[in-house]
């Protein structure tokens, strides 16, 4: 298949369909999605139970006689500086995703901006110097605000210009995540970054 080119001589450059016209699966894709988030979870809360709370290791008072309810610790939940009940572990939250899961969601959800006409291209996309206005007025060349830029390397000036402005990204086809992907209003690509994703995701 073909995708338009902007900025440049040649107005079309050919991709593989297998790639960028690949058939839109959601359930694949809520999969991958979810587990690339619980992968970012630090998993590190943790409470102390009754066994792990300091003293308590002595009867606080006798079986029976002293009228009040039987006690064997001084550190049950129901007592002040007691344990908590249920508490929480430190837990891995990863879930399992191989391969070829995580590269089908991916063909997938840029085959799908490409049907919505939410992907462009462009022959390159940098900027002379490190100026938040200089990005700007090239994204509004383009008619673009919010949009997720792919490069095949990240430029030092383009990475820096972009970084105050809202709802735009700047990220490298080799290593563009699912969640960036779902998450861009736009996607602009450079042709050398269309080259390297069409490479990764073949």
């Amino acid at each position: 298949m073909e995708l338009a080119l902007r900025n440049a001589e040649s107005s079309s450059v050919q991709v593989a369909d297998l790639v960028f016209g690949a058939d839109y699966k959601p359930g694949l894709v809520h999969q991958v999605v979810t587990a690339y988030m619980a992968g970012g979870r630090a998993g590190t809360k943790a409470q102390k139970n009754r066994s792990a709370v300091s003293g308590g290791g002595s009867k606080p008072y006798r079986q029976k006689g002293t009228g009040r309810a039987r006690a064997g610790t001084s550190r049950s939940p129901l007592w002040r500086s007691g344990g908590v009940t249920f508490a929480a572990q430190p837990r891995n939250y990863q879930q399992k995703v191989n391969r070829k899961m995580y590269r089908g969601a991916l063909r997938s959800i840029i085959s799908e901006l490409v049907r919505a006409d939410r992907l462009q291209v462009v022959s390159e996309f940098a900027i002379e110097a490190p100026k938040t206005k200089a990005v700007r007025a090239k994204l509004a060349e383009l008619g673009l605000e919010r949009v997720l830029i792919l490069v095949d390397e990240i430029d030092a000036n383009l990475a820096l210009g972009a970084r105050n402005l809202p709802g735009v990204w700047v990220d490298t086809a080799s290593g563009v995540d699912p969640v960036s992907l779902v998450a861009a209003e736009m996607l602009l690509i450079t042709e050398a970054a269309l080259r390297r994703l069409e490479e990764r995701l073949s």
